[in-house]
């Protein structure tokens, strides 16, 4: 394939295999990736238990692999502890990593002889050095398996499994300016605490957590934090059903958020999905075969920007075998739906006036001062423009079908509210069944501690029957054989003519 023209043979939102030229790396799951300078970086990974230290990169450019030698930052102290230098990228596995400038930094991940704190490391891309980043504050524990999402300067860092195999759902950011970690305190229900999950920000307000697993389950739920209010919320999901899976990948292009692979430790989940952020309707945008590499957990995908096209980049995994292929997908491009009067430039000085009709919906209180606000600074924009009266008028429709929207937004909120109260009494009963059937429970259980007791007292009465009738058996022998010892008495006393008698009187007169 002629590396100038591959592109143009793409079809959209489908996934093709690369035709790579080369050797490729060692096959591997659970590494890290991203794209630099159209060049895919893989870093560690895990194949049959044993976790790689090797830094691999695909030049997209002509579909060659080659192998990163990194130098060893001076200074750098092994993560052991002991003191001696480090000559080369410790084996890691299950780590999160963000391109951050020139840079990958590396959170935590399974390392053999770390410590009991989180460790970060750099790739320097400039230099060709790796080093321990030393930050300070509240530092997080050592643990595998987390996400990891680039914020500005900060990176978020949510759950994960520490090295006692506990599970955690806390919020860390560290701050890459200062190397200063920092946990958020947050409010309403978490997500349980989960490992192999993915994490996406949308328009610098959200945090969205999805899918996971726990020590027993697998996760298909979305998570919502809101920085400025600091609350976590379960949204409610439209679109196509997105089944529970575990070491999933995902990528975000603009308000679509892309994932790839996982699975539930018994089959991969073989349909890419992709989630419309602002609508928060899930979309199944391609499906493969079970057991094809693409349908792995471990899976690695990146963004790659080639010119002015954006393609993702997916590599590695493991679905019964471990995988090495390169897969790439055009995705097209998805326009951002905007309601249409935000789209009228009479009404743009009115659009601050639907933020804040929205909020007024949320608790049921309308206020038209905003509204007649928003209009009287429409006003103002076009005084000095011809055909006021049109533009008036123009005006005045905008704010009726504002006003509509908002009735309709009333509408919906009472609905809601009647769902609410509704699902509170569906609660409250339940809860009054659960505790009903809780003390049935327990006087279930009190009646089979009786039983127990019952039947250990039979089956001590079982053992001394046992024991009675093996000395009744006995008896019976016994008695048996007298019987039989006398019927022989017997036998001989009548075949000898006087007996005992006649003996004991003097033998044979």
């Amino acid at each position: 394939m002629d590396v100038d023209s591959w592109r143009w043979g793409l079809a959209y939102d489908q996934w093709v295999a690369l035709p790579v030229t080369g050797s490729r790396p060692p096959a591997r799951y659970k590494h890290a990736a991203a794209v630099v300078d159209e060049k895919l970086y893989i870093v560690g990974g895990s194949r049959n238990g044993r976790y790689l230290s090797d830094v691999q990169v695909l030049n997209l450019s002509n579909f060659s692999w080659s192998a990163l030698k990194l130098q060893m930052n001076p200074g750098v102290e092994n993560s052991e502890g002991n003191g001696g230098l480090v000559e080369a990228l410790p084996p890691i596995a299950g780590h999160s990593m963000v391109k951050w400038d020139k840079k990958l930094i590396m959170l935590g991940g399974n390392l053999k002889g770390s410590s009991d704190r989180i460790l970060v490391h750099c790739i320097d891309l400039e230099t060709d050095t790796w080093s321990v980043m030393e930050t300070s504050g509240k530092v997080p524990i050592a643990c595998a398996g987390h996400s990891a999402t680039l914020f500005g300067s900060k990176i978020i860092m949510f759950g994960g499994e520490d090295s006692s195999r506990r599970l955690i759902n806390d919020i860390h950011v560290l701050d890459l300016e200062t190397l200063t970690w920092d946990l958020v305190e947050t409010k309403q229900t978490p997500p349980a605490p989960r490992f192999d999950h993915t994490a996406a920000m949308h328009a610098d307000h959200y945090l969205l957590v999805f899918g996971g697993c726990s020590h027993s389950a697998f996760f298909s739920d979305l998570h919502v934090l809101d920085f400025h209010t600091m609350e976590w919320s379960q949204p409610q999901i439209q679109g196509d059903l997105a089944t529970p899976r575990a070491g999933h990948a995902g990528i975000t292009i603009d308000e679509n958020w892309y994932i790839v692979g996982g699975g539930d430790n018994k089959n991969g989940c073989p349909e890419t999905i992709v989630l419309n952020m602002s609508k928060l309707s899930w979309l199944a945008l391609t499906s493969v075969k079970q057991r094809e590499p693409l349908a792995s957990e471990g899976i690695s995908i990146s963004l790659a920007t080639i010119d002015v096209d954006k393609y993702l980049v997916a590599f590695g995994g493991y679905n019964g075998k471990y995988n090495n292929e390169v897969f790439i997908m055009r995705p097209k491009p998805r326009d951002s739906s905007r309601p249409k009067i935000f789209q009228s430039p009479a009404a743009a000085a009115a659009a601050a006036s639907v933020t804040a009709a929205y909020a007024l919906a949320k608790t049921e209180k309308l206020d038209f001062a905003i509204i007649e606000d928003g209009v009287s600074k429409g006003r103002e924009v076009k005084h000095s423009q011809p055909n006021d009266t049109i533009e008036l008028e123009a005006l005045r429709e905008e704010k009726a079908n504002l006003e509509l929207t908002l009735a309709e937004v009333h509408g919906e909120s009472s609905k809601l509210k009647q769902e609410i109260d509704e699902v509170n009494s569906t609660h409250a009963e339940l809860s009054k069944e659960f505790q009903s059937v809780q003390g049935q429970l327990i006087a279930e259980r009190s009646r089979c501690f009786k039983l127990e007791a019952q039947i250990a007292e039979l089956q001590k009465m079982l053992e001394s029957m046992q024991s009675i009738e093996n000395e009744v058996q006995l008896l019976r022998e016994q008695k048996s054989a007298l019987e039989k010892h006398m019927e022989d008495a017997s036998s001989v006393e009548k075949q000898a003519p006087g007996g005992v008698w006649r003996w004991i009187a003097g033998g044979n007169n």
